[in-house]
């Protein structure tokens, strides 16, 4: 009962702990850092530290968002470079994977002779469910032997389920984020083209489509990008010229 109350009580710290993360982070690296940082804290035993970071596989492919201290960034290197670990599979499964201790542990052999050279004697990974083909896992890492303890593995795996939500949300965020900054980057490469293409225009008495077309004869001839053409076009009748803008600047 003691401990339940515990757990009820933490739900309610980490959640308003993460609300507060996602409303004051810049950006989604600061986010992931200090997910990170907040998950070491959280979860180290009294008297001891562990090591976390946060690893997203996007694409099929692996990558550290986030680690707490340059140790455990480490640790995940480890384990892309040996291509499986605890933390792999748990994102792989959807299942928390424990190693009490990495004397006693016989899968992924190479990946545990490696990391027990570091220092390393028990590690947890803790799934954390996104959406799509995106997964995710809280990777913790503790110098002791059976260094985390299964009320330890309560408040991760609660934590987890608290900070994928999170995680969830900030991912979406970023995405939008990168789908109008690559809307404003084609906007202003095609403000570029056609401002080049009204100058030949103007200086051949030819049709649109006759100056996009020299425009393209340069670009595959001097193995230049059409944009990079365009700015020389540009730059050639107006040095002067202030920086490109479109409708679409804020």
């Amino acid at each position: 009962m003691e401990a339940l109350r515990i757990l009820t009580g933490l739900q309610g710290e980490i959640a308003s702990q993460l609300q507060d993360m996602v409303l004051e982070a810049a950006d989604a690296e600061e986010f992931f850092q200090e997910l990170a940082v907040f998950s070491a804290s959280l979860l180290s035993p009294p008297g001891s530290t562990v090591h976390c970071n946060v690893t997203v596989v996007r694409r099929k492919k692996p990558v550290t968002v986030a680690c707490s201290d340059a140790r455990a960034r480490v640790m995940d290197e480890l384990q892309y470079a040996f291509g499986d670990g605890p933390c792999l599979t748990a994102m792989r499964t959807g299942i928390t994977i424990y190693v009490p201790d990495v004397s006693r542990e016989h899968r992924w052999p190479e990946y545990i002779r490696a990391v027990a050279k570091q220092g390393v004697q028990s590690i947890l990974g803790v799934p954390l469910p996104l959406e799509g083909e995106s997964t995710a896992a809280l990777n913790i890492y503790s110098s002791r032997p059976h260094g985390i303890t299964g009320e330890d593995i309560a408040r991760a795996e609660l934590f987890g389920e608290h900070s994928a939500k999170t995680l969830r949300l900030e991912l979406r965020l970023t995405r939008l984020q990168e789908a109008k900054d690559n809307m404003e980057a084609a906007m202003k490469n095609r403000t570029a083209i056609d401002v080049a293409a009204g100058v030949i225009m103007a200086q051949n008495r030819c049709s649109q489509e006759a100056a996009i077309t020299v425009l393209r004869r340069a670009s595959s001839s001097r193995n230049v990008k059409l944009h990079d053409v365009a700015m020389g076009v540009i730059a050639a009748v107006s040095p002067q010229a202030p920086e490109l803008r479109t409708h679409f600047d804020e």
